[in-house]
């Protein structure tokens, strides 16, 4: 029996592992596209795209790992049952258990790395993605200087430069700063970069002159080699990083500090996602359950089993998207959560009701059954 078992294991961990790349690049795909804007608006390099796109992936994987497990399951149960294997087990003495116990058996594990992922690893790398695209958002390189455009990135200050390349060289460079109390001075340069002096950003011209018109009406003008100019005043910022439900721990979402003011408010929106976090996991069981039922939750049939597919695909998709409303509704009231779980629950439920209530005898083949007319010629 051991030996039948892995054997069951191994036909539907191939297609799942399978199905759950594919699926995964699908999503990847999106993301990617959509991150994007990193590159194109935020001018950052392929290593920061790849990194946003990276620590996107554990929340898509838990996404699709349901819907992956359920077409693995669908595609190994529907060849296993139309080449007669598992008429054979059944015909073997095995139990209706023993049969789906591998199926449900990987369907567990991967339900319980669903839950780790969702514990720990998705709350991490969203925590690393908030930070890097608050670095991003914040980076004084990306907002100080557009190629071909006028900026102003402070109050007064005024940016050109005709070329950006890719080392962040900036060619024909313009800088104007008005000053509150009507002074203005105004620098060009050939060429400039950004650089760290002492800890503070500024930004290093070569080359080139600044005019001063002072408040007085005085114009000093000169030229110099190399000018310094300093960022300093531009970063100073008290903008923090702020966490969403999505970027915190459980502990976090079922204890929050109620003494700030966002988390107050947000209580009911933290306590359904730290619900759905838990409840999440065990759609990779219903949705095994409901393939199950789709392959052996009826009696053998020679003309396939597209019907009940169907019906089952239906089922998980219902099962799925009535998931997603009571989230949201749980973030209005406490009790709602409840409903979290009972949506998987009472589809792996009627899944499996539908599997155990069908008797062994009409998996297997009629064709089968040995024949009791007596061959021709046979003593009466």
């Amino acid at each position: 029996m051991r030996l039948i078992d892995r054997y069951l294991l191994r036909q539907l961990l191939g297609p799942t592992l399978l199905a759950t790349l594919a699926l995964t690049a699908v999503a990847l795909l999106s993301q990617s596209l959509s991150a994007l804007d990193v590159i194109i608006n935020q001018r950052q390099s392929a290593g920061v795209f790849l990194k946003i796109t990276m620590l996107a992936m554990p929340q898509l994987i838990n996404m699709v790992l349901p819907l992956a497990l359920f077409v693995a399951a669908l595609v190994a149960l529907n060849r296993l049952q139309s080449e007669q294997e598992l008429v054979v087990c059944f015909a073997g003495g095995m139990s209706r258990w023993r049969v789906i116990a591998p199926p449900m058996r990987l369907a567990v594990i991967i339900a319980l790395l669903a839950l780790v992922m969702n514990l720990f690893i998705q709350p991490a790398a969203y925590r690393e993605l908030r930070n890097t695209l608050f670095d991003v958002r914040t980076d004084l390189a990306a907002t100080l200087v557009r190629e071909g455009e006028f900026t102003e990135p402070a109050p007064g200050l005024t940016v050109y430069a005709q070329s950006v390349d890719s080392r962040g060289r900036m060619g024909n460079l313009f800088i104007h700063v008005a000053e509150s109390d009507g002074s203005a001075t105004t620098y060009t340069a050939d060429e400039g970069r950004m650089a760290t002096r002492g800890g503070t950003p500024v930004l290093v011209m070569s080359r080139g002159s600044t005019q001063e018109f002072s408040a007085t009406g005085v114009l000093n003008y000169l030229t110099f080699d190399e000018y310094i100019f300093d960022l300093g005043p531009l970063v100073a910022s008290e903008e923090l990083v702020h966490y969403k439900p999505s970027d915190r721990y459980l502990h976090e979402l079922f204890f929050p500090d109620l003494e700030q003011d966002w988390e107050r408010r947000n209580r009911l929106e933290m306590l359904a996602e730290g619900h759905a976090r838990l409840a999440t996991p065990l759609y990779n069981i219903a949705f095994m359950a409901l393939a199950l039922a789709a392959i052996l939750g009826g009696g053998y049939d020679r003309m396939g089993y597209g019907r009940r597919i169907a019906w089952a695909g239906a089922a998980a998709a219902l099962t799925r998207i009535l998931g997603f409303v009571v989230q949201a509704a749980s973030e209005s009231g406490v009790w709602l959560n409840a409903l979290q779980y009972a949506v998987p629950l009472i589809a792996m439920g009627l899944a499996l009701r539908s599997v155990f209530r069908q008797r062994v005898s009409r998996f297997i083949d009629m064709r089968k059954r040995p024949s009791r007319i007596a061959p021709a010629g046979a003593p009466a």
